[in-house]
């Protein structure tokens, strides 16, 4: 019997994610399998991969065959390098502190470049909503001023009076005497 390590498909339609199992290759996709060893979601970014690295190893070294989305996702994981090195201890190239000491630093540096990406797709998406922001108020302020200069009335002109009277002149005083004569 050949085993793999495959995907099933869950989730809905247009947004699906994956359980990572260990099953008999002649067995449907979504079918019969021996036991799920985790998780991996595309939807996210960067994408989700829970992974039980113990158990995946153990299957990798018992003979089981990762298909190629599950060996980038084990390689990814770094199961794959960490069944390299404990080939190098059982020919007796390394020592266990060795390879331990490896993979160790290996890790490190592989969570130090997903966090830099996490880090650098939530500033993007920070930086779109900004300039998004920035837009609709430009927009918004915009609206406001055509809005402003339809509602004012244009300014009165003054026109002017053949009577002007100059400023410096004293004004003169009004009478009662303006009745009309009938």
């Amino acid at each position: 019997m050949s085993v793999k390590i495959r995907l099933t498909r869950r989730g809905k339609k247009h947004n699906a994610y994956y359980h990572i199992v260990v099953a008999d290759s002649r067995a449907p996709r979504d079918g019969k399998f021996i036991e799920v060893i985790g998780n991996y979601n595309p939807n996210t970014n960067p994408a989700t991969i829970q992974l039980d690295n113990a158990r995946a190893l153990t299957w990798l070294s018992n003979g089981a065959q990762p298909t190629d989305t599950c060996r980038a996702i084990l390689s990814y994981k770094g199961v794959l390098y960490q069944s390299h090195l404990n080939k190098g201890v059982a020919k007796g190239v390394l020592s266990q502190e060795q390879a331990d000491s490896k993979y160790t630093t290996w890790l490190e540096a592989k969570n130090q470049k997903i966090e830099e990406k996490r880090k650098r797709v939530i500033g993007g998406k920070e930086k779109a909503t900004q300039a998004l922001l920035a837009e609709e108020t430009k927009k918004k302020e915009a609206k406001i001023e055509l809005i402003r200069a339809k509602n004012t009335p244009p300014p009165a002109e003054e026109t002017p009076s053949t009577e002007a009277a100059s400023p410096d002149a004293p004004e003169a005083p009004e009478t009662g005497d303006n009745t009309a004569a009938s």
